[in-house]
Formats: structure tokens, sequence, C-alpha cells
């Protein structure tokens, strides 16, 4: 148990608590909160938050299988939207090279490779193996996402499944019109953005695609990065512009005036030196000191000891031409008692919602800030909240938030748990 010698709160009370298995997103709509489960077979979590002090789950969509998770979740009236996406996808695409690496390896020794053999060559452990010979054997094609109704939220009922490719879905926005999905397709390297008419939720029709160049493979484009570095994260729709993150490729503007011919606007990448990718950026909906300004978070991975931890970036963006870095907004290792404790430590996530110059974020082990940009030259902590563990879990993993019409912030950790909160600036 780590020895508490510092505040875990400041400006912030919770309110309510609910035991929960992890989640990766939450959202917030009327009297009810919607969490996607990062693991199966736990899928969405629709929950009755009136008497926030004593939440409760009115309805939980399982999952047929431990092959995906829905770890995403949308809403958008009484229509739900989860992603479907390959569970543990990073590690079993390591059975992709397999076939080939064996081929070669029983040419050069003139025999089958052993497994010790096969595991040194592929850079991975011997045990995981059988694992992943079992996922290549088995295949994906599960990749995509729902509609759900809820009109009844006791009682979900499925509209659409709509299929994509690879790895299927992660991140997504959607309005009353689209859906701006995030995912792979055949013929392109790494996720892309694929635009999809949702007027008839229980046919949704492909109406648009956006990719960077180098993606599209097929068509004879090369990527100047390596594997799956640059690629879209996900673009959030602020009026007839698109915000995307493009991971290791920093971040686009896209027009998206005429939906069937999305446009460049503008560009900033700023990987290298900054070593984590590009997870959100969205523009203020305010104009300061004749300023448009956009916030953008970066991604904790596994921290290599001297480089960097993610943190939050503040860009001017009057001139997509000349996009500017104006401040950045991080937190120390020194303000969180789990920042060394096994789990991420740096920036994950903020509120996809951009109405004042607050910003609600995400920092894994250094839980939910809170961080006025009014002045976005000296971005400005005014409140925190840094949930303990449970004591089966090393650090707590804040992964996502969002806030209701009083004020209420909900607080979802990627391990497990979900946090009511009551900021009292």
């Amino acid at each position: 148990m780590t020895e508490i010698n510092m505040p875990l709160s400041k400006n912030v009370e919770r309110v309510g608590h609910l035991d929960i298995p992890g989640g990766g997103q939450i959202v917030v709509d009327g009297r009810y909160v919607y969490v996607g489960h990062m693991k199966p077979p736990y899928g969405t979590t629709i929950i009755d938050v009136s008497d926030p002090a004593n939440p409760s789950i009115v309805s939980q969509i399982m999952l047929d299988d431990n092959y995906s998770h829905t770890h995403k979740v949308r809403v958008v009236g009484d229509l739900m939207y989860t992603n479907v996406e390959q569970y543990n996808r990073h590690f079993l695409r390591q059975a992709d090279k397999l076939p080939v690496l064996r081929k070669r390896l029983e040419e050069s020794l003139g025999r089958p490779p052993t497994s010790a053999e096969t595991a040194v060559e592929a850079d991975i452990d011997e045990a995981d193996l059988p694992e992943l010979d079992a996922a290549l054997e088995r295949g994906y094609n599960a990749g995509g996402f729902k509609i759900y109704d809820v009109s009844d939220k006791a009682k979900p009922q499925l509209l659409s499944y709509t299929e994509t490719f690879g790895f299927g879905v992660h991140r997504f926005d959607v309005d009353e019109n689209y859906a701006y999905i995030s995912t792979e397709m055949d013929g392109y390297i790494g996720n892309i953005l694929v635009v999809y008419d949702i007027h008839d939720p229980s046919k949704p029709v492909e109406i648009s695609r956006w990719h960077m160049p180098g993606q599209h493979l097929v068509a004879g484009e090369i990527p100047t990065w390596k594997g799956y570095k640059n690629r879209l994260h996900h673009a959030m729709r602020v009026g007839d512009e698109l915000w995307a993150a493009v991971w290791h490729g920093g971040f686009r503007i896209l027009d998206v005036s005429d939906i069937t011919n999305i446009k460049l606007l503008g560009e900033h990448n700023y990987h290298p030196p900054f070593p984590e990718p590009t997870h959100t950026v969205l523009p203020l909906s305010q104009i300061i000191d004749g300023r448009r300004i956009a916030v953008v978070v970066d991604e904790e991975h596994d921290h290599t000891p001297g480089q960097l931890h993610a943190f939050m970036w503040i860009f001017d963006v009057t001139d997509f031409d000349n996009i500017q870095a104006l401040s950045a907004f991080d937190v120390s290792e020194r303000d969180s008692p789990w920042s060394r404790a096994p789990g991420r430590f740096g920036a994950h996530q903020f509120r996809e919602k951009m109405d004042s110059t607050l910003v609600y974020a995400t920092w894994f082990s250094g839980g939910l800030r809170i961080v006025d940009v009014a002045d976005p030259i000296k971005p400005k902590e005014v409140a925190y909240y840094i949930p303990e563990p449970y004591p089966d879990q090393d650090s707590p993993q804040s992964n996502d938030c969002d806030v209701d019409d009083k004020g209420l912030v909900y607080l979802i950790d990627r391990n497990r748990g979900l946090d009511i909160l009551q900021v009292t600036l």
C-alpha cells in the first residue's frame, strides 16, 4: 500500500461511487450515464444517476465472446452508438508476422524452427506463441460499429451492426446526421476516417472517406512513416470542420462543408521530438483576445525514463497556415503518490466538449485535472481529484470523464470504478 503524504483533491468532493468494471469512455445524457467497458465480456453499461449519491445500473450489454471489446460509446437522443474492435489488438497483431518468419527460418535452418527459435526471431515470449497462433488461425472479422435504440434504457435494442475491416473501429464522433468513424479499411494502412449517413439508423450508408497521403497502399501510396505510427485516432466535428488527431502525425483540420468531398484545411505535427502520440484536439468555443485557441492532449504509453510524459498543449489556430504552440500544461510526478507505481501516469484525454475555458482532463494515475485556459499563455490548474486505487490495483488509471448540466463530473477508471464528483470552485 502506497503511503499517502499529499492531498488527493483540491476544490473537488466525491459525492457518489459505483464499483463497475473499467471503462474506456463515459458519456452523460440527462439522468443517465453510459460506459463503454475496456475488457470483455462487459460491453456497455447504462446507469441511472438521478441520485448522484446512489448511482444504479439500469442495464448492461454483455458480449458474446472475448475477442472484441466495445469500449467507446456515444448517445444522440434515443440512439446509442458503440464501437466493435479487436480486444488486445496490438498484442494479437504480432501473429501476422509469424508465417513469413517461420518460413524464412525454415529455409535458413533446413528444418522447421522450434518454438524457442521462433520466439527469439519474433522478439516475443515463447509462452505467448500458443495464444498468437490461435489468434492467427481464428482470424478476426468482427470489427465495426453498432447502433442501439435506447428509448427504453432497461432494454436496449440493436438496430444495426456495420462491419468495417481489420481491427475494426476505435474511437468516433456522431451527430444527428452522420457518424465519423475511425477504422481500418481494406487497402489502407492504419485507421482512416469513414463517414456514414445515419438518417436511417437501421441501415448506415458510407458516403465519404478521408486519409493521409501514404495510407492508401493499394492505390500505390507509400507511407513516409514506419508501420502504424501515423493514423487517425479520431475526428470531432465542430461546425463545418472536423478536428482530427492523427497519432504520431500530430493533428489535422478538415473541411466538411461538403460531407461527400472532405478537404484538408490545416495541419500541424510536433512529432518528433515529442514522444507520445496526439490523442484529441478541439478548439475552444470562444475567441480569446482575437485569437482562435485549440486544446490538444497526447496519450501516455509505456514510459521510457528520460523521455517526456504525455501532457496537454494550447495552440493558436487562428491561421491554419501558421499554427503556433502557445503553452503546455503538465502534471509533475511529485503530484501523485502513484506516479511511479505500475500503470501509466501521464495524460490521456479531456472531456470532448468545449463550452467554457475549463478543460477537464484525465491523467491516468494523476487522476482528474481541471485546467482553466482563459489565459492561453498561462493555463492554470484550478481543481483536481486523484482516486485511491482498489486494494487489488497498483494505481488509479483515470481514463475518461464527462460533465452534466449541473456541473457534476463523472470519472471512469480504466481498470475499475466510477466516481461522481462535485467541483467546489
